[in-house]
């Protein structure tokens, strides 16, 4: 039936399962609006191309289903930038859809013109700009495949003006089934033989791609096998924190008793991720280990060091294949000590406890470090059970929740891996309309809380409810750190002036409750849970107060590595 390529553009959506497009409108790609109008895809209206891009990519995370954002030419394409970039990193299925100036204004200077392929090439799978109506369909179901397939990642679709609304025979594309990749038999039994051979072997799981709940069964099949299962940085949910086989994770503010642990293996086995700088502590851990990489990417992007088997699979499909191996077959002689001794460092790690990494009080007895947060974030755990959605933006304050808050529950946690600030907020939103029947938490510090805070008015207008958690300690802790560390007693470009953030929250029609001792967060947070539609904790704390260190448990007497990752 004839139609304008921008309502043909929808059309293919909704034949690929898209639910909801976050968008921040413009008048270059008005006919796409237009076909959303009487679409069953629900639009999202953002306030900032940054927060929706954000949410596009948390919808891609929980889901599988590439996220989908929508935002204009030249001002509008540059804010979005930051989700393309993190997709990119996250190794995250997106596309993003960029109204483009007419055909006929290329190469003018034309009011926000701009080059799609010089702005977003080194940063995207592919870039495509729809030059022909009659290929709009094809090209948009070209853009899902490609961003969903291999390694996962963002595709950006140029839509120039005139384009959209030329008038096409052409018909919605066929969905074209296929099977994800497994693992040849070969390949299986060639994995089970360096398992069962090895004495100390250990799972790396991570990346995207554990939202179908396989991480469980991956978890118990390496508990009977005797090994441990460590997660890389922000995929703490790719497994649940449970039995005896759950290690820790690694990355940022992880215990140097679990990066021993992750160390000392003589056998490393990565499912979905690879061996990156933050895993690894910048290159410095298991890098000359005995390696298997399962990656559906054959380029094997991201990841570094020895590289001894490579398997074309998802975690979905190799978790399968595994699952028909005997127990015995990957274990061999292999007692359970090792495994029990990494997960004892983990369990350790993360039992609840009150902060003791500020020193303030001891030359300043008097001093008021404000909230606990190590009590408050073993309260907020204690309360959650292990089953609310949580998501990140990026600085010190997360590192707290990421030690004490477990996951339970498949797809619970959408965070930036590659250390964007403002996903916590724009994530939220998405994850409570991805998924309204559970809790959703957003934790952020006072800097990344501002960076996209104003799509709590999304959140309002489409029925979304998250809890934001801001911790406000008047600077930005993760520079102020790097400052002591290099420039000790020289601050400089990181002290901010802030509102009352709960009064914001509550100018929306929201809860919002500041929150300045310990002993009042219990009831505040219970507080925060029980209110209908979005709430806010305005958690006040000193400067002064960083995370807790690394080293405050105590190596393990298995570990052959000082903390470097040198032999000792």
């Amino acid at each position: 039936m004839p139609r304008s390529a921008g309502h043909l553009i929808v059309r293919t959506l909704e034949s690929r399962g898209v639910s909801r497009v976050y968008a921040v409108p413009g008048e270059s790609y008005l006919d796409v609006l237009d076909g959303l109008y009487d679409s069953a895809i629900e639009t999202i209206v953002c306030r900032q191309e940054g927060g929706a891009g954000f949410m596009a990519l948390t919808e891609g995370r929980l889901t599988g289903v590439p996220g989908i954002a929508m935002v204009t030419r030249g001002p509008g394409a540059a804010n979005a930038m930051i989700a393309v970039h993190t997709a990119w990193q996250d190794a995250t299925a997106l596309v993003l859809f960029v109204g483009l100036v007419p055909v006929a204004d290329r190469a003018r200077d034309a009011f926000q013109e701009f080059d799609l392929a010089g702005w977003f090439g080194s940063t995207a799978k592919r870039v495509i700009t729809i030059d022909d109506a009659d290929r709009a369909g094809e090209l948009v179901a070209e853009a899902m495949r490609i961003a969903a397939s291999g390694r996962p990642g963002p595709v950006v679709v140029g839509l120039p003006e005139d384009v959209l609304v030329r008038v096409t025979d052409a018909e919605v594309p066929r969905v074209l089934g296929g099977a994800a990749p497994a693992p040849a038999s070969a390949q299986l039994a060639e994995v089970a033989e360096r398992l069962s051979g090895a004495a100390r072997p250990a799972f790396l799981v991570g990346g995207d791609g554990w939202e179908s709940g396989a991480g469980a069964d991956l978890l118990d099949i390496a508990e009977r096998a005797g090994i441990p299962v460590f997660t890389d940085w922000r995929a703490y949910d790719a497994v649940p924190h449970r039995g005896g086989a759950w290690a820790g994770w690694l990355g940022y503010g992880r215990a140097d008793a679990v990066a021993a642990g992750y160390a000392d293996a003589d056998l490393l086995v990565f499912v979905g991720c690879g061996r990156s700088d933050v895993l690894s502590d910048g290159f410095t851990r298991g890098m000359e280990t005995e390696t298997v990489l399962v990656q559906a990417d054959p380029d094997a992007r991201m990841h570094a060091g020895r590289l001894d088997q490579h398997l074309i699979a998802t975690p979905a499909t190799f978790t399968a294949a595994l699952r028909g191996i005997e127990s015995d077959a990957l274990r061999g002689e292999r007692s359970d000590d090792w495994m029990r001794a990494c997960a004892a460092q983990q369990e350790r790690f993360a039992a609840h406890r009150a902060d003791r990494s500020d020193d303030a009080t001891a030359s300043d007895p008097g001093r008021d470090l404000g909230v606990d947060l190590g009590t408050a974030f073993g309260v907020l755990d204690e309360r959650l059970a292990g089953d609310a959605t949580l998501t990140y933006g990026a600085g010190n304050a997360t590192i707290w929740p990421h030690r004490f808050v477990r996951h339970l529950r498949h797809a619970s946690l959408v965070g930036a891996r590659n250390g964007a600030m403002g996903l916590a907020v724009p994530a939220a939103v998405a994850a409570a309309l991805v998924h309204p029947e559970h809790r959703v938490v957003a934790v952020c510090g006072d800097g990344d809380f501002f960076m996209n805070g104003q799509e709590l008015a999304t959140a309002f207008a489409h029925g979304a409810a998250p809890l934001v958690i801001v911790v406000d300690n008047g600077v930005y802790g993760t520079i102020v750190q790097h400052q002591q560390r290099h420039y000790p007693d020289r601050p400089s470009g990181t002290a901010m002036t802030n509102p009352d953030f709960a009064a914001w929250m509550r100018s929306f029609g929201g809860f919002g409750e500041l929150v300045e001792r310990t002993d009042a967060f219990a009831d505040a947070l219970d507080r925060a849970l029980a209110a209908e539609g979005p709430a806010l904790l305005h958690l006040r704390v000193d400067a002064s107060v960083m995370p807790p260190a690394s080293d405050e448990i105590t190596r393990p007497d298995w570990a052959t590595t000082d903390e470097n990752g040198e032999d000792r």
